[in-house]
């Protein structure tokens, strides 16, 4: 019988595997507050262009009105 060599690969580097989850936690906070962020535009989209269209008919129309 061949004699079985175990290959042992060392301690594991916590230090690296820490890095690692912190770039993926930061990278996974960035993606939430993006879909957050685009979920509030899509909800105040068409109030957001009433409002803004009302004030600048105001803004034209009352100076047009005035002269």
């Amino acid at each position: 019988m061949a004699e079985e060599e175990k290959k042992t690969s060392g301690a594991i580097r916590m230090a690296a595997i820490d890095t690692i989850m912190s770039d993926i936690k930061f990278k996974s906070q960035i993606i939430a507050r993006t879909n957050k962020l685009d979920s509030g535009i899509m909800d105040s989209g068409i109030p957001g262009f009433a409002a803004g269209m009302l004030i600048v008919m105001v803004l034209v129309l009352v100076p047009v009105f005035l002269i």
